[in-house]
């Protein structure tokens, strides 16, 4: 019965998903991002940049020094949306280890982070209870991405999802129809892709929406 309901909630995942890709594809004409631009970004780590957050103050990175940071960009309205408890879970158990979650907002795809700054962080905080830090909203990929993702995705090209997942196969299938070559730019795809980053300001590995917590949790683990 549990494996059972397991799949009825990926697929309906899977729906709201796909349901906000095609519809993006079917007005525009093109693929849900353009995964041709690949932007030049800086070497050296994650404390060379600035971000605001979601009252618009700006927060230096540097002030995270030492910490381990999993940046991540999420979406309000997305069949991922609900990783917010797994994000809060692992704040929770990691937090007072050295672990801080950086949370960024983005309406890049399907556009599923409607509303102010305000709006999503009280949304947030409302149904998820997180307590980690949330960013103001950003781009991700193209000409006005955030100079911290850009960076991001220039140490940690897209890593392929996984397959073996019932929604990682669909998704695979669905871009690679839209554009067949998908795979080989390091833009991010989708909500929920997570970039960690370990004591020293580098990135040590990137996750896709599909990666599981529990392969989160273990890369966190090796890096505490």
């Amino acid at each position: 019965m549990m494996k059972h309901t397991k799949f009825i909630m990926l697929a309906a995942a899977t729906m709201l998903i796909f349901g906000a890709c095609k519809q993006k594809a079917e007005v525009t004409g093109e693929a849900p991002e353009d995964t041709t631009v690949e932007e030049s970004a800086p070497a050296g780590d994650v404390y060379q940049f600035t971000v605001k957050d979601c009252e618009n103050n700006t927060v230096a990175l540097n002030d995270y020094k030492g910490k381990i940071l999993l940046v991540v960009n999420s979406a309000t309205q997305c069949g991922f949306t609900p990783q917010y408890f797994d994000l809060q879970r692992i704040y929770s158990k990691y937090h007072a280890r050295g672990l801080e979650i950086l949370d960024f907002p983005c309406n890049q795809f399907g556009e599923q982070a409607p509303g102010t700054n305000k709006e999503i962080h009280d949304y947030c905080t409302g149904k998820f209870n997180i307590v980690f830090p949330q960013m103001a909203k950003v781009d991700v990929n193209g000409e006005n991405a955030d100079a911290l993702f850009v960076w991001l995705k220039s140490q940690a090209p897209f890593g392929g999802f996984d397959t073996s997942n019932p929604i990682g196969a669909q998704l695979d299938k669905a871009f690679r129809a839209q554009d067949s070559l998908y795979d080989k730019t390091s833009d991010i795809k989708w909500n929920f892709t997570k970039f960690l980053i370990g004591r020293d300001g580098k990135v040590a590995k990137r996750f896709e929406p599909t990666a599981s917590f529990d392969e989160i949790e273990k890369a966190i683990e090796s890096l505490l």
